[in-house]
């Protein structure tokens, strides 16, 4: 049998997530997505087909991610898991003295706790040969006011992706920073205010593909280092 590339990306109804899905099924990857808008996953896969595996669902109800794992371990491997699925926070999002701790506690479950639980059903699917990725921020290096719920909880995933990748070195394991995008969330961020300047989630894909295919060394990086054109 030929061996068909499998993806699992979360939050690949919208956004970032979605981009992704749209450009690895058109280099005929097949793509597990899932989200948490049943409706908006289901375009996606009307507009696909069957190369999305559609499974709509909260990534932080261990349910769901068990029905994500399953899936994945019927087909038997998997090549690629892009945990892109984020909370934000509130928004507008409020001072540190001020945030409401159950909100902080949805916003770590969904940024931190989540990726390293797909990230542990998936390292026996990924083989030697497989890749990991998750969706940092510069909002987890920079202390930016306001924005310490988020930023602290991509800081905390920068640190727990950098320990899998010192703990599995035969895998490739990486952050990636795609820097800011005309998201929904973007727009969540930054309430009122015009964010057209911002770069569309499919002019960043090529570089998360660039880093795909390249394999640097494990570690942290910025779709600015892999952008077309910049000799590496």
């Amino acid at each position: 049998m030929v061996h068909r590339p499998t993806a699992l990306i979360t939050g690949a109804s919208a956004g970032f997530g979605l981009a992704l899905t749209r450009s690895l099924v058109g280099r005929g990857w097949q793509v597990i997505g899932t989200g948490r808008r049943a409706d908006r996953l289901e375009r996606v896969r009307a507009e696909l087909g069957d190369a999305v595996l559609a499974l709509p669902g909260d990534i932080t109800d261990p349910a769901h991610r068990a029905e994500l794992a399953d899936i994945a371990r019927r087909i038997g491997y998997l090549d690629l898991v892009v945990n892109n699925a984020s909370r934000l926070g509130p928004s507008p999002m409020p001072r540190l003295a001020d945030y409401p701790l159950d909100e902080l506690e949805l916003v770590y479950r969904t940024n931190v706790i989540a990726p390293l639980a797909v990230v542990q059903f998936a390292l026996p699917l990924l083989g030697s040969a497989g890749v990991a990725i998750d969706i940092s921020s510069d909002a987890g290096i920079e202390p930016y006011p306001d924005w310490g719920g988020y930023g602290s909880s991509k800081a905390a995933l920068d640190q727990l992706t950098a320990i899998l990748a010192a703990e599995n070195p035969d895998v490739s394991i990486y952050a990636f920073d795609p820097g800011d995008m005309r998201t929904e969330m973007h727009q969540a961020a930054f309430p009122g205010d015009d964010i057209s300047d911002r770069p569309a989630p499919e002019t960043v894909v090529p570089a998360l593909l660039r880093l795909i295919e390249e394999r640097p060394k494990n570690g942290r990086y910025t779709a600015a280092e892999f952008a077309t054109g910049v000799a590496r």
